[in-house]
């Protein structure tokens, strides 16, 4: 059906009504996406939004909001809120069955708002924003370029444990059992798991200090303000009830810890961090062990291991999922 795109209005909110949009499910709009979330969007633009305009465009048909485009827009390039470095990947927040007439309307209302590009990344292939706009813009007879640009990596939880190495080839699955013996052997080993607002303060310097300490780029990567942004990210993520963080410690000393965000019933793996005093007993890969096993034993459907080639995403039997950048040329 060929809708009037002219029945569509698309207006600039706040942050506070993109926060009532998401609570109120009355809207039916389809929030799958951890990274444009209001609060994760809100931690952003409170830590890294000085130089950017917000452009939080909802579009609504006879009243009724059908879609959100939660956009930044800078020297006439538009894209999301929320930087690539800490948002694994975007999209659209878009109601079923309305995607084409707001797609339609949003891409009009840039163009005629001066904007000469729509650059969107990083996009997961199930997104709408990658299965529905490109064509569209085509259509619309804009110059569209998508590339792939770096994997992601997930993991389908089975329901047990034991399926779950089982699902892991031979080598995968001995090494695992090899290091958890190996680390059980060398001393008292607890699994930790923080979820309380009031227990992030005392745990996120110990996470930091793994974090730097476990590779030099990381150390370099957590600037005073994106230490500012994780901290209040996890605050606020824990507030809400989506934050699962853990440690593993070894005779009581923090040996590995992994930040992990727990939204729809999947576990996303967002940071991690070792003491390389420990590091003969692969901490850092034994923590994501004791995580995906603790996921599995609160039920969770799926690991979601993000953005990265690092190895030990392999070694854990994750599938990798191609990640793409799509830029949208509206001429003029």
């Amino acid at each position: 059906m060929n809708l009037n795109t002219q029945k569509i209005e698309i207006k600039t909110e706040p942050f506070e009504r993109l926060e009532s949009f998401f609570l109120n499910k009355k809207f039916n709009l389809d929030w799958n996406c951890l990274f444009v979330l209001p609060l994760w969007l809100k931690t952003w633009w409170d830590t890294f939004g000085e130089n950017h305009g917000p452009e939080i465009l909802a579009g609504y048909r006879q009243g009724k909001l059908i879609g959100v485009a939660p956009l930044r827009i800078q020297e006439r390039t538009a894209r999301f809120i929320g930087g690539e470095n800490v948002s694994d990947y975007q999209d659209m927040i878009v109601a079923s069955n309305h995607h084409h007439e707001f797609f339609k309307a949003i891409l009009t209302h840039l163009k005629k708002k001066g904007v000469r590009f729509l650059q969107l990344g990083t996009l997961r292939p199930d997104s709408i924003s990658l299965t529905q706009l490109p064509n569209l813009a085509k259509q619309m007879g804009y110059a569209v370029e998508c590339n792939q640009m770096a994997f992601s990596y997930e993991i389908i939880l089975p329901r047990t444990w034991e399926s779950y190495l089982q699902m892991l080839a031979g080598k995968q699955r001995h090494e695992i059992r090899r290091k958890l013996r190996r680390l059980n052997e060398a001393g008292q080993i607890r699994f930790r798991v923080i979820k309380r607002p009031d227990e992030i303060s005392e745990n996120m310097e110990p996470f930091f200090s793994m974090f730097k300490a476990s590779r030099p780029d990381k150390s370099k990567f957590l600037t005073g303000p994106m230490a500012s942004f994780f901290l209040l990210l996890a605050q606020r993520m824990a507030q809400r009830g989506f934050l699962r963080m853990s440690f593993l410690d070894i005779d009581r000393v923090p040996a590995a810890g992994v930040m992990c965000f727990d939204y729809n019933d999947i576990l996303f793996l967002y940071n991690n961090g070792y003491n390389p005093q420990f590091s003969h007993l692969s901490p850092g890969f034994l923590s994501k062990v004791y995580s995906i096993k603790d996921s599995i034993e609160q039920g969770k459907r799926g690991y979601d291991l993000l953005k990265g080639d690092e190895g030990y995403k392999k070694r854990l039997g994750s599938t990798p999922v191609p990640l793409y950048h799509l830029k949208i040329d509206l001429g003029g």
